[in-house]
């Protein structure tokens, strides 16, 4: 299957679309490899997927392509080249402005890469009669709700954050799309995910930055406990995959971890794995922050997904790969 993967270079993007071309599918990928974060980590993950394809061929297994094209998702004549030439079957939606606290003071950004390139890959979706289109959305919807686990049917017009308003945006857009068209679209909103080859701006990563190279680190504090229903790059990547097979008009899917738990939790696994300390400050939340995500996955558990990947198996992977890519 022809599958366009917008975001190919991206911690999540990779990864999907690295299990994908292994089994076999033809990926395009687009990516316009931004300064929001070091680019190099960006070509270095579509390097590795790249390795990954070959030594999977060279052990005589049968793969699928992976090609990263460089370019925007707001740009009208590039994308519609890409749809012209490649003729996608399916997309799997990431390109986006991602971060809570740098959407604040640019919003704008978010704006302009989140709603109007997700609009612009829509319109294509649909002149193309692409079959299906699963997109990233956030939990960071759900905003200021404090009924717990968040279910997919609760109200999202509080949101907290510029970046979090923007993807409740694409929510609305998708919507429309399958009313006017009937296009397939299934958003999914991502519950903090973590592990090898992830974004160096989340706290997830800085955490572990902070414990193995002894800088302190700050933990923010709220009028409780902070938590999160961290979810491993693997569990994320299946439940991508397991989503893209299953079409059901317009529909929205919590993508999460098993349970949730405190920051201060992950924060003890990672002192563990690295044989360090934490040297922690602490600071109140930022307002955009949230105190608490917990998700509620029965939906997409009922599609055959489960995440499988417990936090210290998660964590002490992370450690890993950051001491052997980082060289710490």
């Amino acid at each position: 299957m022809n599958i366009l993967i917008t975001g190919a270079a991206g911690f999540i993007g990779s990864r999907v679309g690295e299990m994908l071309a292994l089994a076999g599918h033809t990926i395009t990928g687009v990516d316009n490899y931004n300064d929001y974060y070091d680019p190099k980590l960006k070509h270095d993950r579509v390097a590795r997927v790249q390795d990954a394809l070959k030594t999977a061929k060279s052990a005589g297994h049968t793969v699928g392509t992976f090609t990263v094209l460089t370019g925007d998702i707001t740009d009208e004549a590039f994308m519609t080249s890409t749809f012209q030439q490649y003729a996608p079957e399916r997309i799997i939606h990431l390109a986006a402005m991602a971060g809570v606290r740098y959407s604040v003071s640019h919003p704008l950004r978010y704006v302009d890469t989140n709603v109007r390139g997700t609009t612009l890959l829509l319109e294509l979706a649909h002149q193309h009669n692409v079959g299906h289109v699963v997109y990233a959305s956030t939990s960071s919807v759900y905003g200021s709700n404090t009924v717990y686990p968040f279910t997919e049917d609760q109200p999202t017009e509080r949101q907290l954050s510029p970046y979090a308003a923007t993807k409740k945006a694409t929510e609305l857009m998708a919507h429309v799309y399958y009313h006017l068209y009937q296009l397939p679209v299934t958003g999914l909103r991502f519950f903090t995910v973590y592990g090898p080859w992830g974004r160096p701006d989340m706290g997830v990563s800085t955490f572990v930055r902070d414990i193995l190279t002894g800088q302190p680190l700050t933990l923010y504090t709220g009028a409780t406990e902070l938590k999160r229903s961290f979810t491993y790059i693997d569990d994320i990547a299946a439940g991508i995959i397991a989503s893209l097979e299953h079409p059901n008009g317009y529909q929205l899917l919590n993508i999460g971890g098993g349970e949730s738990a405190p920051v201060t939790e992950y924060i003890a696994l990672v002192e563990k794995y690295a044989g360090k300390k934490a040297i922690i400050i602490t600071a109140d939340k930022p307002a955009a922050d949230v105190e608490v995500t917990d998700a509620d996955t029965s939906k997409l558990r009922a599609l055959g997904w489960s995440p499988d990947t417990p936090l210290a198996t998660g964590v002490k992977n992370l450690v890993e790969w950051y001491r052997q890519y980082h060289k710490v």
